[in-house]
Order: C-alpha cells, then sequence, then structure tokens
C-alpha cells in the first residue's frame, strides 16, 4: 500500500467499523515508510474514556511500537482533529497530517483554537486537508441523523 488515498480507505473502514460499534464514526491511520504501522476508529463510549479518539488510540499504538516519537511517520484521520488530538499529535512529532472532513464545530487546527499557529506550538506537522472529505462527510452526516 502506498498511496495517499489507498490510507485514507483504511482510515474511512476504521470509521465505519467505529460507526458499527455506536461510536461517532472517525478513523485514523498511522503510516511509516509506506506502510500501516497503527490504526483505530473511536472507542469513547466503549471504554468509557474520553480520550479514546481514533487519532489518539492510532498514536498510542504507533508508539507501543516504534517509541514515543514518530517523526518519521504521517497520519491520516477521517475528520479535523479536536484541540486535544491535536496537541497529541505535535508532541508525537508526525511528519504529515492528512485529514479529510473539516470540523466547524469541534476542529482544533484550521478551526477553533488553530493550534498549529500558535507560536507556542513546539511541533507543526505539514497539514493536507479535503483527502476524501464528501465520503467521510457523509459517513458523519449518515451516522448523526440516525442518532436524531
Amino acid at each position: 500500500m502506498s498511496d495517499f488515498t489507498s490510507f485514507m480507505d483504511v482510515a474511512l473502514e476504521e470509521a465505519k467499523a467505529a460507526a458499527e460499534r455506536g461510536e461517532v464514526p472517525v478513523g485514523a491511520v498511522v503510516v511509516q515508510a509506506g506502510e500501516v504501522v497503527a490504526r483505530a476508529g473511536n472507542r469513547t463510549r466503549e471504554l468509557s474514556d474520553p480520550t479514546a479518539h481514533a487519532e489518539l488510540l492510532a498514536l498510542r499504538q504507533a508508539c507501543a511500537r516504534l517509541g514515543e516519537r514518530l517523526p518519521d511517520c504521517d497520519l491520516y484521520i477521517t475528520l479535523e482533529p479536536c484541540p486535544m488530538c491535536a496537541a497529541a499529535i505535535s508532541f508525537a512529532r508526525i511528519r504529515r497530517l492528512y485529514y479529510a472532513a473539516s470540523d466547524p464545530k469541534s476542529g482544533g487546527i484550521e478551526q477553533g483554537p488553530r493550534l498549529y499557529a500558535h507560536p507556542q506550538c513546539h511541533h507543526k506537522p505539514e497539514v493536507y486537508e479535503g483527502l476524501r472529505e464528501a465520503e467521510a462527510a457523509a459517513l458523519l452526516k449518515g451516522f448523526f441523523e440516525g442518532r436524531r
């Protein structure tokens, strides 16, 4: 697996699996040297853990395999990270961040606090947004419509 779309496919698979578990459908994948090293979907309800966002779970898996810092890894996420996850991505020293849908309500990168724009931010990954945005947004919209 080596192209951007296929890595986002994996993240979307994780998001769909999260939705099937009754979780907000967000998926994340950590990639190093063209290989998936960690993947996860949201598990906040399942684990009764408000920090069990897909990004954090994937980062934890990757760090358990590779060490505390991930400077040669990329992260693919189906939704713009919240401020908590954006900070963790910075602390892990992720090289590149790719996300699908923007999150006007809770995003922490292009929306809300814009964490990486702050001078106090120690590490700013390269950020690429909008990869498979329509598909990720439709998954989220469908999930929330079904909950109403």
